[in-house]
């Protein structure tokens, strides 16, 4: 007579959810929410129990996907960040979140700020329409900070129109972020600049804007401190509505001829670390290719480590791409070296 097997109990449900402390999401994942959830089931289950005091300083610290991902853990932090106004005044999207947000999303999430929402960064965020955005703005009239940069659903009529209506009853834009919108021509910068806080001669609008400070053109970010009122301008060289540099050479802030090399990305060569202007003609700077196609001056080149192979250097942006050497040898290979001398 064989001996019956002694079943094991399974799993406790507390003990399945320690074994997977990760909320799901597609593009993050955060470990520490887990314990989080573990630890409020206890205090959900005491009527009136409420967060700690300490929650509702770190608050307006978050992001908007910690702030959403934290309401996901239980209702009483779900509360918490529903009925705190402070993390809602400054709404700053990007990335990943861009990709998911429709007119109805971005209302709804702007309505928890109850109308007193103060800046708005929609950071390539090309689902969202002028009729969206003239919507939000009419909820939310007291809006300083307009940064729509990449949203490419955006029109220049349309953020003409928004800024008309956030600009009612005397008040004016201390910054206007709209670098990457198609169709923007000067007219359109003329009728802008009255809402604005800056200056309509565009000979004089504050601080120099350098090139390497915004060299993620295609890759557009938010940043709280900026230079300039508005990011775009009309390039003196080719007359069109693009971000436009100066140079911080002290050479060129010295000679008479000061302003010839301030102009577009695509008219004035730069260096991709100092943001110092490169040309052909130019005898006190020489041009260096990096190994990820971008140009750098003499001084930024030599600063920089280089491929084994081709000596050439990785900009600080693509450094990432760098590939270890192989055993034995220190230093690092491009990539068009190693598929052509250590893959072969």
């Amino acid at each position: 007579m064989t001996k019956p097997e002694r079943s094991v109990p399974g799993p406790t449900d507390i003990e399945r959810e320690r074994a997977n402390l990760y909320l799901p999401g597609e593009h993050f994942r955060y470990p520490f929410l887990g314990w989080i959830q573990l630890e409020m089931k206890e205090a959900e289950a005491i009527e009136g129990e409420a967060p700690h005091e300490a929650l509702f300083l770190v608050l307006p610290l978050l992001h908007l996907r910690d702030l959403l991902a934290i309401s996901q853990v239980c209702r009483s932090l779900r509360r918490a960040v529903d009925d705190d106004v402070l993390p809602w005044l400054n709404l700053v999207v990007g990335e990943p979140l861009n990709r998911r947000i429709f007119d109805d999303v971005l209302i709804r999430v702007t309505s928890k700020a109850q109308g007193r929402l103060s800046t708005l960064a929609l950071i390539g965020c090309n689902r969202i329409s002028d009729a969206g955005l003239l919507s939000l703005v009419a909820s939310n009239p007291f809006i300083s900070k307009l940064h729509v940069p990449g949203c490419t659903g955006l029109t220049p009529d349309g953020i003409v129109a928004a800024v008309e209506v956030l600009s009612q009853e005397g008040r004016r834009l201390t910054s206007l972020h709209i670098n990457g919108i198609y169709n923007l021509n000067p007219d359109h910068l003329q009728m802008l600049r009255p809402y604005l806080l800056i200056p309509s001669s565009s000979e004089d609008q504050g601080p120099d804007q350098l090139y390497h400070d915004f060299i993620y053109l295609s890759r557009p970010t938010y940043k709280k401190s900026t230079n300039r009122p508005m990011d775009v301008d009309i390039c003196p060289k080719c007359n069109q509505v693009r971000m436009v540099f100066d140079c911080p050479r002290e050479a060129c802030r010295m000679r008479p001829q000061a302003r010839e090399c301030r102009g577009c990305y695509e008219c004035i060569g730069r260096c991709v670390e100092c943001g110092t202007c490169l040309t052909d003609d130019d005898e006190d700077e020489q041009q260096f290719d990096a190994a990820c196609s971008d140009r750098l001056c003499s001084k930024c080149w030599l600063k920089l480590p280089k491929c084994n192979y081709c000596n050439r250097p990785y900009c600080r942006r693509h450094a990432r791409e760098q590939i270890s050497s192989p055993v034995g040898s220190a230093g690092f290979l491009c990539s068009s070296c190693y598929f052509q001398h250590v893959q072969q």
